[in-house]
């Protein structure tokens, strides 16, 4: 029996070599001796085995430390399994380490896979429509009325995209394979039909409206109800309201993403909103009353004598519904005071004196910044 080649110099790679670079090693030979690549070679069939056993060794932590201190003597007890029960099919090591990367299969890296032909019937194709809407819509919900271009059924052929319902012929492009090949160094690259959409056959006496799709474009109208709550990036589904399918395949689905306008006096926070709302200096000194706006009109608040500009008043329950069926959000609204901008001569010299009879009391605001400020300046 001849001697085994050491599984480092198999693979190429150091002895301290990563695992990222023994999975690239092995990569690059196995691609490089497989047997689809080499039929009928015997010497590429046993180099791509013994390829397999390097690496089923090397890439395990625990076969690859007993490797390291034994040698091949791990590997030669009872069932040959000394390493960690026995070694992979080489086959089976290829296919774990290649997965699904090259689309069909690793059959289909050599074109020995043959591809796979789709059923006539296709499934539409998904669609989606970006929907604009106001924020009172988004807070009570509203069925819309969406005008969409996409295709429907043929009514002409009732879906089978033949004149007479039944005649297809072989594709001529891909020889009814439903699949066409382009070489590319040492891949085979496959990729659907554009002749026959991937079914390996054509219409033989094409539909005059459809063309042999089983299927028009054409506006259609659907309505959506849409529900209270939701916001900008909320995603809908409207079942089978997408493109209808090749020649009587199933439609596919209507995706709605919404886009909130911006409001002219709401800010939104989640389910809650926000607002800011001026009154007169006077007011915010003696106190009074003052309107609000909400999503369902005009509200009443309460204002006490001495309300700073920036005081924010919440009312319950007054901000967005909840799209999950919970509490309604709140609105905040903050207090703006209006500072006047033009005084004539005897106001002037009325806020003065009354800023002169105030003195330095009953300035809460002040008081508070100047206190901080002592202590943060040592002032």
């Amino acid at each position: 029996m001849a001697e085994k080649r050491d599984y480092y110099e198999i693979l190429g790679v150091s002895k301290s070599a990563g695992a990222d670079e023994i999975k690239k090693a092995y990569r690059k030979l196995a691609m490089q001796w497989h047997p689809d690549k080499n039929q009928g070679d015997k010497a590429a069939e046993d180099k791509f085995k013994e390829l397999g056993e390097a690496y089923d060794v090397l890439s395990d932590a625990d076969k690859r430390a007993a490797y390291d201190r034994y040698g091949h003597q791990a590997f030669n007890g009872p069932g040959g399994g000394g390493g960690g029960g026995g070694f992979h099919d080489p086959m089976d090591l290829f296919r774990e380490v290649f997965g699904g990367a090259f689309g069909g299969g690793f059959e289909d890296m050599f074109g020995g896979g043959g591809g796979r032909r789709k059923s006539g019937k296709q499934r539409g194709s998904d669609l989606r429509y970006d929907l604009e809407m106001s924020l009172e819509e988004a807070a009570r919900g509203v069925e819309k009325e969406l005008l969409i271009e996409r295709y429907v059924a043929c009514e002409t052929c009732g879906t089978s995209g033949s004149k007479s319902g039944s005649g297809t012929k072989k594709c001529t492009t891909c020889g009814g394979r439903g699949v066409v090949t382009r070489s590319a160094g040492i891949f085979v690259q496959q990729s659907e039909c554009p002749s026959c959409h991937g079914t390996g056959e054509l219409i033989s006496d094409p539909c005059d409206s459809c063309r042999g799709e089983g299927r028009v474009q054409k506006e259609t109208s659907i309505k959506i109800r849409i529900p209270a709550g939701v916001d900008t990036g909320t995603r809908l589904r409207s079942s089978g309201n997408g493109d209808a399918g090749l020649r009587g395949g199933p439609a596919g689905d209507l995706y709605v993403f919404l886009i909130i306008k911006k409001h002219d006096f709401f800010e939104r926070e989640g389910n809650d909103l926000i607002c800011e709302v001026p009154i007169s200096f006077v007011t915010a000194a003696l106190g009074g009353e003052t309107k609000v706006p909400t999503l369902d009109g005009q509200a009443s608040i309460k204002i006490p004598a001495g309300t700073q500009s920036g005081t924010v008043f919440r009312l319950k329950e007054k901000g967005m519904a909840n799209l999950s069926g919970g509490r309604p959000g709140d609105l905040h609204v903050s207090m703006q005071v209006e500072v006047p901008t033009k005084l004539n001569n005897d106001q002037q010299d009325k806020l003065r004196a009354f800023g002169e009879s105030i003195g330095d009391k009953n300035k809460p605001m002040e008081e508070g910044f100047f206190a901080k400020a002592k202590r943060f300046f040592d002032i």
